[in-house]
C-alpha cells in the first residue's frame, strides 16, 4: 500500500471515529434532556391526575377527560381491584391495556420515572406510581414515542452528514496529500534514475537532481530533496575522481605496454638470433636462450592483451563494418579443432547468413578466447560444442563444455581481470587470466552482451550481438 493511501485512509479512520463520538454524544444527551422534559411532563400529570381522581364508586380512567394529552395511561389498584385500565390513543379514544400490560406496569412502585416495554402499538412508557391515593395506588405514564422518533431522526441526520462529510474530506484529502506528496515522488523518481545508471565503470555523469521548487528547507520533504541533491554532488565528485584515476591507468598501462613491445621484441630477435647463428653453445646456454625466447613471446602475448584493454576501455579499437558470422565462426572453430585432436568438437549453425555490424578481428579473437578456455579447463575426452543462432534481434553465440565446471565462489568474479579458475593449470598451460576478460569487452562494444553459467557437467558461456539493422 502506498504512503498516499495510508495516509488518506488514515484520515478518513480518524473522522469517522471522530464522527461515531460526537453523534453518540449528541444522540444521548439529546436523549436525556428529552427523557428528563417526558419525566417533567410525567410528574404534572401525576399530580393532576391526583387532584381529580373518580371517588371509588366511578370506574372512569384517572384522570382521563380532563385535559390529557393522547397516549397518557392511568389506572387505579384499589381493593385488590385495577380501576379502568385504559389509555387514550391518538384520536383521543379509549383503549384497555391488556392483561401482559397491566401485570408489567403494576410491577412499578416507585414514584421515580421508570421505562417500561408494553409492546404493540404503545411501544415503551415512563410511567410512575404513588400510594395513598383514595385508598389505593395510582399508576400514570406516558409514551416514549416522541423521545425515540426525534432520537432517531437526529441520529439518522448525523449519520448522512458524517457519511458526506467524510467522502468529501476524503476527497479533498487525496488531493491534498497528492499534492503533498508529489515532492516526495519527485525525490524517488530522481533516485529511481540514478539507480539505473552504470556507475561500476566508465566516464559516468550524475545528470538527475531534484528540481530546485522541490529541494528546499521549507518543509520536511523539500530537506529530503537538498539531502539528496548534496548526496549526488559528492558521489557524481568521487565518480569524476575514480574516472580521472581510471584513465590515468589506463593511460600508464596503455604507454607501459606501448614501450614494452621495443624491447620485447629485441629480447626475443636477439635470443632467436644467437639460437640460430650456428655457433655450437655450451647446452645450459642454449637452453637459458631457449627460455628467454619462450618467456619473451609470452611477455609480447601479456603486453598485447593488456594493450587491447586499454584501448577497449577507451572506445578506440574496434573497426566496425557489416559481416557475416557464420564463416567467422565456423573458422574460428576449425582452427580449435585443429590446436587440439583430443577433445570431442561440434559446430551448430544455420545455413543462412547471420549479419551483424562487427569487427571481425575482434570478435574472431573473442570466440577463439572462449573455445580456448573451454579447451584449457576441460579434460581430454570431453564435448565442446560451438552454437551460433538468432534469437529475437540478437545473434547468439554459445560455447559449451561437459567439463568439470567453474567453482561457483569464482563465477561472480569470472570476467574480471587476472582471474584463474585453476591457477595451477592456468599457469601450466600459460594462461594470463585476460582472456575472459578481452571477449566480455569485445561483446560489450558490440553492444552485446557475454554472460556464463556453469555446474559441474556443463558450463555454458552466451554470447549475444545485435544483428543488423537490415537482418
Amino acid at each position: 500500500m502506498t504512503l498516499t493511501k495510508k495516509l488518506v485512509l488514515g484520515i478518513v479512520a480518524i473522522l469517522t471515529f471522530l464522527s461515531i463520538v460526537i453523534g453518540l454524544t449528541s444522540v444521548l444527551v439529546l436523549r436525556h434532556f428529552l427523557i428528563e422534559r417526558l419525566d417533567g411532563q410525567l410528574a404534572n400529570v401525576l399530580e393532576r391526575v391526583e387532584q381529580v381522581i373518580p371517588r371509588p364508586q366511578d370506574d372512569r380512567p384517572p384522570g382521563i377527560g380532563d385535559a390529557q394529552g393522547a397516549g397518557t395511561l392511568g389506572l387505579l389498584v384499589r381493593d385488590g381491584r385495577i380501576l379502568a385500565p385504559k389509555y387514550l390513543d391518538d384520536n383521543a379514544q379509549l383503549r384497555t391495556l391488556s392483561r401482559i400490560q397491566q401485570l408489567r406496569l403494576l410491577a412499578v412502585e416507585s414514584r421515580d420515572p421508570t421505562t417500561v416495554q408494553l409492546g404493540g402499538k404503545l411501544g415503551n412508557y415512563r410511567v410512575a406510581s404513588k400510594d395513598g391515593i383514595q385508598g389505593g395506588r395510582l399508576i400514570v405514564g406516558l409514551p416514549m414515542r416522541d423521545v425515540e422518533v426525534t432520537t432517531l431522526q437526529l441520529a439518522g441526520t448525523l449519520t448522512v452528514v458524517a457519511i458526506l462529510g467524510i467522502s468529501i474530506a476524503g476527497l479533498i484529502g487525496t488531493i491534498f496529500v497528492r499534492r503533498s506528496m508529489k515532492p516526495l515522488a519527485t525525490v524517488a523518481a530522481t533516485a529511481s534514475k540514478v539507480s539505473e545508471l552504470s556507475l561500476d565503470r566508465g566516464e559516468v555523469e550524475l545528470l538527475p537532481r531534484v528540481p530546485d521548487g522541490y529541494a528546499n528547507s521549507n518543509n520536511e520533504v523539500g530537506q529530503v530533496g537538498i539531502a539528496l541533491n548534496r548526496l549526488l554532488d559528492r558521489v557524481s565528485s568521487a565518480l569524476a575522481a575514480r574516472q580521472a584515476s581510471e584513465r590515468k591507468v589506463r593511460q600508464f598501462v596503455a604507454d607501459a605496454s606501448h614501450e614494452l613491445r621495443t624491447p620485447l621484441a629485441s629480447i626475443r630477435g636477439y635470443s632467436e638470433l644467437t639460437r640460430r647463428s650456428g655457433v655450437k653453445l655450451d647446452p645450459d646456454l642454449s637452453k637459458a636462450l631457449s627460455r628467454i625466447e619462450s618467456e619473451s613471446i609470452r611477455m609480447t602475448g601479456l603486453v598485447e592483451d593488456l594493450l587491447l584493454l586499454a584501448r577497449l576501455d577507451e572506445h578506440t579499437e574496434l573497426q566496425l563494418g557489416r559481416m557475416d558470422l557464420l564463416p567467422l565462426c565456423r573458422n574460428v572453430f576449425e582452427d580449435s579443432v585443429a590446436s587440439s585432436s583430443n577433445h570431442r568438437w561440434a559446430f551448430n549453425a544455420p545455413s543462412e547468413p547471420i549479419w551483424v555490424n562487427g569487427d571481425p578481428d575482434r570478435l574472431h579473437q573473442a570466440i577463439g578466447n572462449l573455445l580456448a578456455n573451454a579447451r584449457i579447463h576441460t579434460p581430454e575426452g570431453s564435448q565442446i560444442e560451438l552454437n551460433l543462432a538468432v534469437e529475437g534481434t540478437n545473434a547468439i553465440i554459445k560455447v559449451t563444455d561437459d567439463g568439470p565446471g567453474i567453482p561457483e565462489s569464482i563465477v561472480p568474479m569470472l570476467f574480471e581481470r587476472f582471474i584463474r579458475a585453476d591457477s595451477s593449470r592456468s599457469r601450466r598451460v600459460g594462461g594470463s587470466g585476460l582472456g575472459l576478460s578481452i571477449s566480455r569487452a569485445i561483446f560489450e562494444e558490440h553492444n552485446g552482451t557475454l554472460t556464463v553459467k556453469s555446474k559441474p557437467g556443463l558450463t555454458v558461456f552466451t554470447g549475444a550481438i545485435p544483428l543488423a539493422s537490415d537482418q
